[in-house]
Formats: C-alpha cells, structure tokens, sequence
C-alpha cells in the first residue's frame, strides 16, 4: 500500500473524475491510496463499517450479497474506474454505514482508494447541489423500494400460497373422507364377521373364504378404468348374478365389485368356495374388505400427492439448496406450474413438449424458477380465461432451448422493441412493475450467459430461453 503518484491525465481517465478541476484532482492525488490485493482475496465483507471507497483500476472483481445463509454472486467486473465500498458516502453520517455487499479479487487487482468520511465532506462542499439531490433521490428510493417491495412480495407470496393452499386442499378432504368412510367399512366388516361367526362356519370353510377375500383384494390394485358404458354393462351383469343366487338389498354392491375389478364370473369362484348357505354373509364382508382396500389406496394418494406438492413447493422455493448447482431444467419449470396452478383457468389447455434427454446445465435454480414464473403468468395474463399454454425444452448446438408458448392476442412490433426494458409495461397502473421481464433478461443473460428472446405474432407469441450446458467463463 503507497500513495500513488498519479498525473492529473491519468486521473481524468478515470471517468468518475473526468469532468474534475485541477484543484479537485489534486485533493484527490493527495488523500487517494494505491491498494493491490493477490486473487481470491477478500477486499471486504459485507455488514463491515464503510470506510473507503473503492476505484478499480486493473484486474477483476466479484462481488456478493449473504441471501438466507448462502453466498450469492450479484456482479463481476473488470472495467477500469469501476467502483464499490462506500457507495454511499454522500449520505448521512459515515460512522452508521456499512458496506453493502462483499467485494472479492477474482485475479490479481488494484484499486484507488480513498477516506470515505474525508471524501464525502470534500464532495459536499464540491457539489452541494447535486449531494442533496442525490440524498433526496437514494433515500426516496429507498423508502419507497421498502414499501412497494414489501408489498409486492407479500402480495406475490400471497398469490402463491393460495394456489398452493388450494392444491393441498383437495388431497387433503380427499384423505380424510376416506379415512371416515374407512372407519365406517372396518366396523362393517367386524359385524359380517361376527354373522359368520354365529352361523357356525366350519374353520376350514373359513380359512378357504379368507384365500378368496385376499386373492380378490390384490385384484383391486390392477383393476382396469372402464368406460362409463363398460362399467354400467359389468355393474348389470353383477346385479343379475346376485339377483339370481338371492341377495336381497345389495344395490350399493355391483359399483362395488366391479371399481375392484371383479366380474360375475369371480363371484362364482366365492359361491365354489362357500356354498349357498353362507354366500350372503360371504358376499358382504368381502365387499366391505374390497372397499376398504380402495379406501386405503385413495389415501395413499391423497398423501402422496399432499408430499409431491409440498416437494414441488421445496422445489420451487430452492429450500436447503446450493444457489448454484448442476440442474434438470424441467424440475424448475414443472415446480413453477405447480406453484401457479391456482392461476390457471380451466378454459386454458397446458402442453408439454419436454425433450427428456437434455442434460443437466450449471445454473441458479431459484433464480431460473423466478424467469419461468414470470414467462408463465405473462402468457396467462395474455391469453385470459381461454387458450393453450405450449411449454417446449430442446438442444439448440451446446444450448438448452426453453419455449414459453401461449396464443394470446401477440405483442405489437413496437413493444417487442422494448419489451425487456426496466420498467416498460403495457398493463394498467397497478398490475405490473414493468420489471418481471427485465429482472429475466437480467437473470438469463448476465448471470447464465444465455440468451431470451421473443417472437410473436396474433395466436402465436413464444418466449424462447437459451442456456448453455457447461461452466461458462466470466
């Protein structure tokens, strides 16, 4: 570390001080410090008091913000005059600051350095004006990205729990009406038991009758989904045979048999091994046996799918994850849809049109979620309450090619100019920000190396992701 003899020249290449007088340049020659640091040092940390601000002037740099416990990379640069530390000096006192980020040398670099404090005294008496437009302006700026962003993220997190509140839902009634209707079938099977019991059934009599009962219980699990005139047909032929062989009052029964599998040629393998005198009794229990076991299997079900939604949220969400891994792109798109589920009309059709065999690419998996949601609620807010929301991966050369397809009214030659412009929006006040596409183009392009495009047409408009499929050097 040695104060830099700098020229007056060299400092004017530096752009923030290109405008500067000599009287300026020189306090800046006598206060500034040359500081060269080894890469992979760490130049400072985020949270620590901001004491200097930073002017890069060779080398690279990478800085990063702690984000739940994980290191997050935010920006790399290696543009000479570059800055960052003490970003804002200008603004209140020095001793409340700290930096906002961390700063690391990703190979060797240098930096001009000068005193924060001293600095933001001299910048005020340079330009008072400008400081306290330029505190008016950042602290407006921060208020309000408090507020809006507070609300913007509770409204968004709002949205999304209620689609997945919604999905939960139906599972879980689905789990605990079967589970009464469960109760209610054990007790009934106890009671036909205990009827079989009272007829003096002989032992061996019902040690053959539980074979059938357990022979026609695993049929349930293979049993075939019938058309609604296949199934009326069976459910007719099951109702006759019981008709014929005199079991009264057995109307609920047929449904019963015939969603397990069975046909009347299997009730008469149970009339074989029971007999006439005990085929009523037999019947019943083994009818509320069947039934139970469907019971069981529409639980399982409902909690499997309870676990795959809450595996899609965690999924979603990137929960106990690395920020940066090797991903399955179609995990983060089917996740996003599950997320967003609640918003799809029933009127709009999804298809997937998934090339399985794609490899896994290096990615931001949380932030690439953040890109599909975007790219999926905009295709539904184009489309309204009808239309088809086309969902397509491919190989593009070393590129993962993701198609986001709706057939909505299209975008106009004009807006497709500056769709991806911070802040552009064709919705009304108060329905977009104007930055769900340029926080994706941010997201693909500066941070993935990729690349996002548009093209679109009436009945046609299909945003197109492309990311490459190895490490990509900064």
């Amino acid at each position: 570390m040695n104060t830099p003899a700098f020229s007056l020249e060299e400092l004017r290449g530096l752009f923030l001080f290109e405008r500067l007088s000599a009287e300026q340049l020189d306090w800046i020659r006598e206060h500034a410090v040359l500081e060269e640091y080894s890469g992979g040092t760490t130049i400072f940390r985020e949270g620590e008091p901001a004491t200097c601000f930073y002017l890069l002037l060779t080398g690279t740099l990478r800085m990063t913000r702690n984000v739940g416990g994980n290191e997050v990379e935010t920006n790399r640069s290696d543009q000479r005059g570059a800055y960052c530390g003490a970003t804002q000096f200008f603004v209140g006192k020095q001793g409340e600051q700290s930096y906002s980020a961390s700063v690391h040398a990703v190979s060797d670099l240098s930096f001009l350095t000068l005193p924060a404090e001293e600095f933001a005294t001299r910048f005020r008496d340079w330009f008072p004006m400008a400081t306290h437009l330029l505190e008016g302006m950042y602290l407006g700026w921060r208020n309000n990205d408090a507020v809006v962003g507070s609300r913007r993220r509770l409204l968004a997190l709002g949205e999304l729990s209620a689609g997945l509140t919604h999905e939960l839902n139906n599972p879980a009634a689905a789990a605990v009406r079967a589970t009464s209707a469960l109760r209610e079938r054990v007790a009934g099977m106890r009671h036909k038991l205990a009827l079989l019991a009272k007829k003096d059934i002989d032992p061996d009599l019902l040690e053959q009758l539980l074979d059938v009962q357990e022979r026609l219980v695993k049929l349930v699990s293979s049993a075939p989904k019938l058309s609604a005139m296949r199934q009326s047909d069976l459910e007719d032929e099951v109702s006759d045979w019981l008709d014929d062989h005199g079991i009264d009052q057995g109307w609920d029964l047929p449904a019963i048999f015939v969603a397990a599998g069975l046909t009347a040629e299997s009730l008469e393998h149970v009339l074989e091994s029971v007999g006439d005198a005990f085929l009523d009794a037999a019947v019943r229990w083994l009818a509320y046996a069947l039934e139970t076991e469907m019971l069981m299997g529409e639980i399982e079900d409902s909690t499997t799918r309870i676990s795959a939604l809450v595996g899609a949220a965690k999924q979603y969400s990137q929960m106990d994850r690395a920020p940066h891994q090797w991903i399955d792109v179609h995990e983060g798109i089917d996740s996003t849809l599950v997320m967003l589920n609640g918003k799809i009309p029933p009127g709009v059709k999804v298809v997937k049109d998934y090339d399985r065999s794609l490899p896994t690419l290096p990615a931001y998996a949380g932030e690439l979620n953040q890109v599909w949601t975007n790219l999926i609620d905009n295709a539904l807010g184009a489309m309204g309450e009808t239309g088809t929301l086309t969902l397509r991966t491919g190989l593009v050369n070393d590129q993962v090619r993701v198609e986001v397809g709706d057939t909505g009214t299209g975008i106009t030659d004009e807006v497709r100019q500056r769709i991806f412009e911070p802040f552009f929006t064709t919705k009304a006040v108060g329905e977009g920000t104007g930055l769900g596409l340029d926080i994706s183009w941010r997201i693909v392009v500066d941070r993935h190396h990729g690349d996002l495009r548009v093209e679109s047409e009436p009945g046609d408009t299909r945003f197109t992701v492309l990311l490459p499929t190895t490490e990509q050097p900064d």
